[in-house]
């Protein structure tokens, strides 16, 4: 179906995609590329909410080039009316005679009927160049779209024995320079950070993007008694911070903490229902979530089968100590076999540090 010449195209048009700086959520990234004659007439990318979509900027360079022209584009153009007009109507306008999208969008808006409304058209319409490597482009969003939760990445740094820590509690730094700026880009390229008290408690973190170029996450806080300290560094640091707690948190440290962070209350519970807290940050348009500990949060997630990818930091290092906390807590596997596993494991060196990312397995 797909001409060497077509997957070339596309493949350019996930560059451009690729080009957009920051976060875009909610919107996806996609490009765009023009051909007529075996001529790129026009190219465009989406920049953010409410900027034009990348067929609209790559029609503006093309101008009347783009009669009879051929389109290789990222996602399905859209046909409803958002923030901006439709884009199937301007390309079939254009008089834009072919158009090659890789995958169809799962917004229920679309899902496919763009597509089908090119058709209609008489515009010849085909899907699938590429679909996998624009799927992995736009992950957070199609996890969004298909399960009305952010993407969740799993990220914690650990000795060699496994530890996250020493006996004593203490964390600070088990990684190395290297490894932590790593982690502020991990943050920048996240619309959240998300921690438990045990985390607050212990380290006091910022949870800011310092040492990579990029915007700072919404930090997130799972505090079910509201027991952040009000002088807490992650409540004076720049951005915002969103504080998670039961319906039955004490008054008394309501409106001193809602002074300093948006409180979000959910029902009363021993614990607080991680699948409610991801399906709020959902709600809020949030497309991804790092995870950042401690330990206890990351088990639980891994126990409700919330985690989508890991990102995890070794050092060259052995605290040792039955006593030592883990990096991952919770119930655990009872076997082996019936661990998560990783696929498209990446293995990278960061100074003295190796840093392990892959995709959880599913089924």
């Amino acid at each position: 179906m797909f001409s060497p010449d077509d997957q070339q195209h596309m493949r350019t048009a996930l560059e451009l995609a690729r080009a957009a700086g920051g976060r875009l959520s909610p919107n996806p990234r996609v490009g765009a590329v023009l051909v007529r004659g075996g001529e790129v007439v026009g190219r465009g990318w989406h920049r953010g909410p409410g900027t034009p979509h990348a067929e609209i900027e790559a029609l503006r360079e093309a101008g009347e080039r783009a009669r009879g022209a051929t389109l290789y584009v990222t996602l399905e153009p859209c046909r409803h009316f958002g923030r901006t007009p439709p884009c199937t109507a301007a390309l079939i306008a254009a008089g834009v005679s072919r158009v090659v999208a890789a995958i169809e969008d799962p917004n229920p808006a679309e899902q496919g009927k763009g597509i089908a409304d090119l058709r209609a058209a008489g515009v010849e319409t085909v899907v699938g160049a590429e679909a996998e490597a624009a799927e992995q482009l736009n992950l957070p969003y199609f996890t969004w779209r298909r399960t009305g939760r952010p993407l969740v990445t799993a990220k914690w740094a650990a000795a060699l024995c496994g530890h996250a820590a020493a006996r004593t509690g203490e964390s600070l730094y088990i990684t190395g320079p290297e490894a932590r700026s790593a982690v502020h880009s991990l943050r920048a390229s996240h619309d959240a950070v998300l921690v438990g008290i045990g985390t607050v408690l212990a380290d006091d973190p910022q949870l800011t993007v310092r040492d990579a170029p990029g915007e700072h996450p919404l930090r997130v806080v799972l505090d079910r008694t509201l027991r952040t300290p009000p002088d807490a560094r992650l409540l004076r640091a720049p951005g915002d911070t969103l504080i998670f707690a039961a319906a039955d948190a004490p008054e008394g440290r309501r409106a001193d903490l809602g002074k300093r962070a948006e409180l979000a209350f959910l029902p009363a519970a021993q614990e607080l229902p991680l699948s409610d807290v991801l399906s709020e940050l959902g709600r809020r348009g949030i497309l991804s979530v790092l995870v950042e500990g401690g330990p206890t949060v990351l088990g639980r997630m891994f126990d409700d089968g919330l985690v989508d990818r890991v990102a995890a930091f070794f050092a060259p290092l052995v605290l040792g100590g039955a006593q030592a906390p883990g990096a991952v807590g919770g119930i655990g596997a009872a076997r082996p076999t019936e661990g998560v596993r990783l696929k498209d494991v990446l293995w990278r060196q960061l100074g003295q540090d190796i840093y392990c990312s892959g995709t959880v397995e599913r089924g």
